[in-house]
């Protein structure tokens, strides 16, 4: 079977950021991942990973101001000197915490930039991003977002994220390639993975409608783990979906995997 990391952003969430930790052991990861750390000293998320024998396998370069509905700020012209700041900052987080690789979210199109321009400026922020990681050996990943949950999102295909990838053309840049946003993209799941095998160096899983848990919707989730075994796959597996109840109930689904 594949191996899971408990998404700390969206699991657990019945507990304070610093009490998932506990949680996800007991429910038997031995990984976890989750959006930012930022909110905290990283020495003290740390202290927690080390605590309860966790890896750390994903976090994400800041964002903007995620609050107020910002989801990225790689793609927006007028944030270049905050974009590279933050990986500056990211990369102080991820040498600490000893995570592998950082997802980088591209943002939501502006109506009034042109498309020219945000594609030049996206690229130019991943090819800065991927040479600075580079020097701290992390590999960079870009995701593709569905634009139903999220409209006018700048990256929202995996053939898109692989083209953008080959203009970037660093060898530590890859595809975070989310099994919920593809399904409702574009489907034909397996395929995309296998074609795409060697480019892809990150999955999160949720189900779909709904982005709850294996087994609430319409993806064939015992037979993906199955074809992501057979392929093989050898990264994690983020669990980074919505309870549809709580999360310990919502875990039945792992159970036999983990």
């Amino acid at each position: 079977m594949p191996r899971f990391a408990a998404n700390l952003t969206m699991l657990f969430n019945e507990d304070p950021f610093m009490e998932r930790f506990a949680r996800a052991k007991i429910a038997g990861f031995n990984a976890v991942e989750f959006l930012f750390p930022y909110a905290f000293p990283a020495q003290e998320i740390k202290a927690k990973l080390d605590q309860y024998a966790l890896q750390l396998v994903l976090h994400n370069l800041p964002a903007g101001n995620w609050d107020a509905g910002e989801r990225g700020i790689a793609c927006l012209p007028d944030r270049v000197e905050e974009f590279r700041q933050g990986v500056s900052k990211a990369i102080e987080y991820a040498k600490v915490l000893e995570v592998p690789q950082l997802n980088c979210l591209a943002g939501i199109a502006p109506a009034n930039v042109s498309p020219e321009l945000l594609c030049s400026t996206f690229l130019d922020n991943l090819k800065y991003a991927a040479a600075e990681l580079k020097k701290a050996d992390l590999k960079l990943l870009i995701e593709p977002i569905n634009t139903f949950d999220i409209p006018h999102f700048y990256l929202s295909k995996t053939q898109q994220g692989i083209d953008i990838l080959k203009e970037v053309g660093a060898d530590n840049a890859y595809l975070q390639y989310d099994i919920y946003h593809a399904q409702r993209m574009e489907g034909e799941i397996a395929n995309t993975i296998e074609k795409n095998l060697t480019r892809i160096g990150h999955i999160q899983l949720a189900d779909s409608p709904g982005r709850h848990e294996p087994g609430t919707g319409e993806i064939n989730y015992d037979f993906l783990f199955e074809f992501l075994d057979r392929l093989p796959y050898e990264g994690w597996v983020g669990c980074e979906y919505k309870p549809l109840t709580n999360t310990d109930d919502g875990l039945s689904w792992i159970a036999k995997h983990l």
